[in-house]
């Protein structure tokens, strides 16, 4: 692949990553009573319903063109309606849950197809190879960086379902000064999320993530 086409697949691979993310969210909050993205038209696989504009695209090339060891992105959120859910204590869990999860999965069925290619396959269709590696990679980053317990992240939802009413203040630290440590996170531990992607990576597929 070139650089072009590899920017491109990258960023498709990407943006219907994050659309399978989001609706995952919205599916399991639908499963739990909550009609709310259904109604809105978001329960859909068509990108138009769901890109952002800096998210989905201005970010990840970016990213991509800074030589940044990952790409990174989002789509709308889906619309999600917590009063409804009929599970009033973990609820907003297994909806945050959804979507890191749905990410795994991807990986994992990819990164299969990748692990049980023969490698003579493999050799011939170079590009097949780079293009299985890219939507395992993406996708255990993906699920990896969703997890973290920090606001408006996936993880804090599932945090926060845990936490003792006694321990309020820690959300609302987390509340207040979550984008601030995410920036944080972002420019100070990308070599963090690279080596833990590139373990994960490994263990799925059996093979060392070299992009």
């Amino acid at each position: 692949m070139t650089i072009i086409g590899i920017t491109f697949f990258s960023l498709i691979v990407l943006l219907f990553s994050v659309i399978i993310h989001e609706l995952s969210h919205g599916y399991v909050a639908y499963s739990q009573g909550d009609p709310t993205a259904k109604y809105e038209g978001r329960l859909t696989l068509n990108p138009l319903k769901h890109l952002d504009p800096f998210g989905s695209i201005i970010l990840p090339l970016l990213l991509f063109v800074a030589g940044s060891p990952f790409l990174f992105g989002w789509a709308k959120p889906v619309p999600v309606n917590p009063y409804n859910f009929r599970d009033k204590k973990f609820g907003d869990m297994k909806v945050a849950i959804a979507g890191p999860a749905s990410n795994l999965l991807l990986a994992i069925f990819f990164g299969l197809i990748l692990r049980f290619i023969p490698d003579a396959m493999l050799m011939s269709n170079q590009g097949v190879a780079l293009a299985l590696s890219y939507i395992v990679s993406i996708n255990i980053w993906l699920a990896i960086f969703n997890l973290i317990p920090i606001p408006p992240l996936d993880g804090s939802w599932i945090l926060f379902s845990f936490l003792p009413s006694k321990m309020e203040y820690v959300k609302n630290f987390l509340r207040q000064y979550g984008i601030v440590i995410l920036v944080l996170l972002i420019l100070f531990a990308g070599s963090l999320w690279f080596t833990i992607t590139g373990a994960l990576f490994q263990l799925i597929t059996g093979r060392l993530l070299t992009l």
